[in-house]
């Protein structure tokens, strides 16, 4: 019989794909939101993950399947797993103790930025808040191959905004507002820089000084456990969620 922490972490992360689909942040059926169930409930390291195939408005809290960091199907479920989503997250979920709960992303300003030689920069009021926190990963493929698992982690060390060059965006956190606002906030840096360089170049654009980056980031506590760690934020999505469509729930 699944518990009660279960059943409410599948409400919290089938009601993320639906916020996902609801701000565009989908790539068809791909991509991936994992949540770590609460090692209490379980005795081992499990997670959950979204059924390969369907789309995002299809996630609901009961056909999102559990599995172990060995890929090993927990809960009985028919649906299939994406080999690429349980190689990358198994491997931060496994290899990061902090790491709850895991986001990827394709999204267009995610993946163009992803792309550029010298990757975020600081020129902006939500690249800025993230000083210090940002790590990348260098382009080795599809990633399905385990071996690479190492060298994610030596490349993400202990910052929970990524950027995988040629790739996308990810973020990790304790939990999953804390990682949502982490992952909204790198989103939003890439889509302002994108915009901005549109208008002239690199060589248009205002830098963001070292020491006030610094200070944006020490200031701005919408990461913070002490200050809610985007709890407010997130409640304000489920809510919109809820009065659209709360099919996420069944």
């Amino acid at each position: 019989m699944m518990n009660e922490q279960e059943w409410s972490a599948r409400l919290q992360l089938a009601a993320c794909y639906r916020v996902f689909a609801m701000l565009g942040w989908t790539e068809m059926i791909y991509n991936h939101i994992t949540l770590r169930l609460p090692d209490s409930a379980n005795g081992e390291k499990q997670f959950l993950i979204n059924p390969f195939g369907l789309h995002y408005t299809e996630v609901t809290a009961s056909n999102l399947v559990k599995i172990n960091l060995a890929g090993e199907v927990l809960d009985g479920s028919a649906h299939p797993i994406n080999p690429a989503g349980y190689t990358l997250h198994s491997t931060i979920h496994g290899g990061i103790e902090e790491a709850h709960c895991v986001m990827h992303t394709h999204t267009t300003a995610g993946v163009a930025v992803a792309c550029m030689k010298e990757g975020l920069q600081q020129t902006n009021f939500y690249s800025a808040q993230l000083h210090g926190m940002l790590a990348y990963h260098d382009f080795e493929g599809i990633t399905i191959h385990a071996e690479e698992g190492p060298r994610v982690l030596a490349s993400i060390g202990n910052r929970p905004a990524v950027i995988l060059r040629n790739h996308g965006l990810l973020a990790w956190g304790q939990t999953l507002p804390q990682t949502f606002a982490i992952l909204w906030t790198l989103q939003r840096a890439c889509e302002i820089q994108m915009a901005a360089f549109s208008m002239g170049g690199a060589q248009a654009v205002i830098p963001v000084p070292e020491d006030v980056a610094a200070k944006c980031t020490r200031d701005s506590l919408q990461f913070d456990p002490r200050h809610g760690a985007g709890q407010d934020v997130w409640d304000s999505l489920v809510r919109q969620l809820d009065r659209l469509d709360e099919s996420y729930k069944r």
